[in-house]
């Protein structure tokens, strides 16, 4: 049996729940109480996916703006940053603090310090706050916020993955401009939310290790008309 110390805990505002950093022999994992591992650097491709694909669907990603919702481990912030120009500008919003805080430190190594790039601004709210306000645009939007479309961290972060939500940050993509979201699952009922919001979606499924094994789904969505693989239900 594998041993791991427990490296920190950390309470998620507006929740009961508590997240807590194990480090192994080779590895970190972050486990949510009474739901189990939510993450491990073991495990991150479909992270890594979140932050490429949609900057890859960029006419040029040589200057563009990035707004993150949810630091994670940090492999989706270093994805993206090797996916886009010197030039560009990358906000991740991280709603704990001790999340960002092991970022710079023991997890830091495993994405190779992405919050050490001078790109990188670090927002410590909730990401709906940004999209709520409205005054700001970005190239993409990448939102891995608690586990999808259902929540189980914290009940506060349906508001995302609602109609409202939804809208509130198509309105905040620029000209051209792509919105991505990670899901542990599918949802064919936020997919079509999505269509309905006047998006088109494609939906990738990605491995989270390797080619075999668990799979995540992805929603890259760009505005234009309902996407015919998301038609609307009798």
């Amino acid at each position: 049996m594998k041993r791991s110390t427990l490296l920190g805990e950390a309470a998620i505002p507006g929740s009961d729940r508590v997240l807590k950093l194990y480090q192994g022999k080779d590895d970190c994992s972050i486990v949510l109480s009474g739901a189990g591992e939510l993450m491990s650097t073991r495990k991150h491709a479909s992270e890594d996916a979140l932050g490429k694909l949609p900057c890859e669907m960029l006419k040029s990603s040589d200057e563009v703006d990035v707004l993150i919702g949810g630091l994670g481990m940090g492999f989706t912030l270093s994805a993206a940053l090797a996916a886009t120009g010197p030039k560009s500008r990358i906000t991740v919003a991280e709603l704990v603090k001790e999340v960002i805080e092991w970022n710079k430190g023991p997890l830091g190594n495993y994405a190779n310090n992405p919050l050490s790039d001078s790109r990188v601004t670090v927002f410590n709210g909730d990401v709906s706050d940004i999209l709520r306000k409205g005054d700001q645009r970005f190239d993409v939007i990448a939102l891995d916020v608690d586990n999808g479309p259902e929540a189980l961290s914290s009940s506060s972060n349906d508001w995302i993955y609602s109609k409202k939500g939804i809208r509130s940050a198509r309105d905040c993509l620029n000209v051209g401009g792509v919105l991505a979201y990670w899901s542990a699952s599918p949802d064919y009922p936020f997919a079509n939310m999505l269509g309905n919001a006047g998006l088109r979606v494609t939906e990738k499924t990605v491995y989270a290790h390797g080619n075999k094994g668990t799979k995540h789904t992805i929603w890259l969505a760009t505005v234009g008309k309902r996407s015919a693989m998301f038609p609307q239900r009798p």
